[in-house]
C-alpha cells in the first residue's frame, strides 16, 4: 500500500502530467522537502518541487489550462461543466490542484484558466431543470438550448443566476489564486441567434438579435472579477466583429483585457495548408490581419481547436516531406511570436507534434528524440528567448507606433518584410519572412534607415533542422530605393526562410 507521502505525489503527479494544457508545459517532477524539521515517528512534510532544469523551462510560459471545473464527459475537454465550484477529481484534491497553482507561481508564472459560463449539459445529476423547473437556463425553447452543442444556456436575466457565476468566477480568483480566466464562447452568449437555424430563435425587446442579458453580465464579470483582483487578466474567446470587446463598460465596451483574435487563426489555417505555389493568390490572407489589428486588445491563438478533428496538428498542416513541413512551422513560428498582439500555443507544436492532439494520448515525446524535432524545439526557444530580449516585440502592441511594413505586397514570391518598434527607439527588430520552398537568390528589401542590420535569427540553420543557407551577419543599408523607401539591404533569402536583423 503507498504510504501517504506517496499518495500526494501521485495525485499531484496526476494533475502536473494529466491536466490538459493550452501551453507548453510538460513536465514537473515531485520531491520531499528533505531538509524541513521532522518529529520523530512523523512523516516529511508534503511539497511540491519543481527541480531548477525545469523551472529554466518553465520561465518561459505562462500557461493557460483548459477547463478544471468537474464534468462528467472526457471528449468535452471540460467545457461541459457540472461543477462550478469543483475542481475535476480526475487529477486529484482541491488542495493538489492549489499545490500545482503555487508551484506554478514560485516559478514566476501567472495561471489562466478557461471558465466557461456560456452553457452546461444536460447530464441529470447536474443543472439542468434543477428543481424540476429551468431554474437556471432559459424556459423559451427558443432561447434555452446550444442545439450544436448539445447543452442548456445560463438564464442571464435572473439575478440568481448572475450572482451564482459571478461567485463561481471570483471564487477560483479568490480561493485558487487563479490570476485570470478566459471565458469561452463568449459570442454564443452575446447572439440570440447564435448555431440557431431557420429562425428558431426570439428577438430581444427591442427586435434585435443581441442578447442584452448576458451583455450586462458580461460587463457586471469584469467587473467583478477586477474587483476581487485589480491585476487579473479577463480573457474573452470571441469569434465575432463584435465592436469593444476589450474596451471599458464606461465606454459601451464589454471590460476584458483581451480578445482572442479568430480571424488571424482561420486565415493564417487556410494561408498554411496550400501548397506553396499557390500561396501568391492568397497573399492577403497573411497580411489582411494588421486592416484590424489594432481594433482591440488581441490574442493571437494556435488552440486546442486548431490541432484537433481532422484539422491536423501545426505541423499536419503543411504541405510537403518531414523537412517542408518542420521549415514552414520555423516560417510560421516566427511570423507569429513577431506579429502585434499576445501569442498562445498549443502543447506540442512547439517541437513539431505530429499527430492530431486527443485527450486519450500524451503527446508524441519521442519525437524530441528525432534530429529536425529538436531542431524546430531549439529553434522556438531561441524565438522566445529574443521575445523576452528585446521589447520592440511585444511593448507596442496596440498602435501602428510600434510596426511598419516594409514590403507587404511581394506576392509573386510569397514574402513578407516590416519591421517591428519598441518605445525607445533603440534595438527595432526587421523581419523577412519566406513562405515557400524556394531559395530567392540576392532578395531585395527595402529598410527604413541606412544602418547595419545584424542578424539575430535564421531559421535555415542546420541547428534547427534546416538546409545552412547562410545569411550575411551583419549587412550595410545602400542608397538604393526599392518599394517607396530610400535604401535597402540584399541577401539569399533560404527557403521557408525566416531572418530576424537587429537595428
Amino acid at each position: 500500500m503507498p504510504t501517504p507521502q506517496e499518495e500526494f505525489q501521485n495525485a499531484v503527479l496526476r494533475i502536473l502530467e494529466a491536466v490538459m494544457f493550452e501551453n507548453w508545459i510538460r513536465f514537473y517532477f515531485l520531491t520531499e522537502k528533505l531538509d524541513a524539521p521532522v518529529e520523530e515517528g512523523a512523516e516529511k512534510p508534503l511539497f511540491v518541487a519543481i527541480p531548477e532544469q525545469g523551472m529554466q523551462r518553465i520561465r518561459e510560459l505562462y500557461p493557460e489550462l483548459l477547463p478544471l471545473a468537474e464534468h462528467p464527459f472526457d471528449g468535452s475537454w471540460g467545457y461541459q461543466v457540472t461543477g462550478y465550484f469543483a475542481p475535476t477529481s480526475r487529477y486529484g484534491t482541491p488542495h493538489d490542484f492549489m499545490a500545482l497553482v503555487d508551484a506554478l507561481h514560485r516559478a514566476g508564472l501567472g495561471v489562466i484558466l478557461d471558465w466557461v459560463p456560456a452553457h452546461f449539459c444536460k447530464d441529470s445529476h447536474g443543472l439542468i431543470e434543477f428543481d424540476g423547473t429551468c431554474l437556471y437556463e432559459y424556459g423559451d425553447p427558443l432561447k434555452w438550448e446550444h442545439a450544436g452543442w448539445g447543452t442548456r444556456v445560463f438564464d442571464f436575466g435572473k439575478p440568481e443566476v448572475r450572482e451564482f457565476l459571478l461567485s463561481s468566477a471570483v471564487y477560483w480568483l479568490k480561493e485558487y489564486h487563479i490570476d485570470g480566466l478566459r471565458v469561452d464562447a463568449v459570442a454564443s452568449m452575446l447572439y440570440l441567434d447564435y448555431d440557431r437555424q431557420g429562425g428558431a430563435w426570439r428577438p430581444n425587446k427591442d427586435g434585435g438579435r443581441e442578447n442584452l442579458e448576458a451583455i450586462d453580465f458580461l460587463r457586471e464579470l469584469n467587473r467583478a472579477a477586477f474587483a476581487a483582483d485589480p491585476a487579473a487578466l479577463m480573457v474573452a474567446e470571441e469569434s465575432t466583429a463584435w465592436p469593444l470587446v476589450t474596451y471599458p463598460p464606461e465606454q459601451g465596451g464589454l471590460g476584458f483585457n483581451l480578445k482572442w483574435n479568430m480571424g488571424w487563426m482561420n486565415d493564417l489555417c487556410h494561408y498554411l495548408k496550400m501548397d506553396p505555389y499557390f500561396r501568391q493568390f492568397h497573399h492577403r490572407d497573411v497580411t489582411f490581419s494588421m486592416v484590424y489589428a489594432f481594433s482591440e486588445n488581441y490574442v493571437l491563438p494556435l488552440s486546442h481547436d486548431e490541432v484537433v478533428h481532422m484539422k491536423g496538428s501545426l505541423r499536419g498542416k503543411m504541405p510537403g516531406d518531414d523537412w517542408r513541413q518542420l521549415a514552414g512551422v520555423r516560417s510560421f513560428w516566427a511570423y507569429m511570436l513577431c506579429h502585434p498582439g499576445k501569442k498562445l500555443l498549443f502543447m506540442g507544436q512547439d517541437f513539431g507534434q505530429e499527430r492530431e492532439w486527443s485527450e486519450e494520448r500524451e503527446l508524441d515525446w519521442y519525437l524530441l528524440g528525432e534530429k529536425l524535432n529538436q531542431g524546430v524545439h531549439t529553434y522556438v526557444k531561441e524565438l522566445l528567448e529574443l521575445y523576452r530580449k528585446y521589447p520592440a516585440m511585444y511593448e507596442i502592441d496596440n498602435t501602428w507606433d510600434g510596426f511598419e511594413w516594409m514590403n507587404a505586397d511581394d506576392a509573386e514570391h510569397s514574402t513578407y518584410c516590416f519591421v517591428r518598434k519598441g518605445s525607445s527607439g533603440k534595438n527595432n527588430l526587421l523581419f523577412v519572412l519566406n513562405m515557400t520552398p524556394m531559395k530567392w537568390e540576392n532578395y531585395t528589401v527595402p529598410v527604413p534607415k541606412k544602418k547595419k542590420y545584424k542578424l539575430l535569427l535564421n531559421s535555415d540553420e542546420e541547428r534547427f533542422g534546416g538546409w545552412g543557407n547562410e545569411i550575411p551577419a551583419e549587412i550595410m543599408a545602400e542608397k538604393k530605393p526599392y518599394h517607396y523607401k530610400d535604401y535597402s539591404i540584399s541577401f539569399d533569402l533560404p527557403p521557408y526562410g525566416a531572418a530576424v536583423f537587429l537595428f
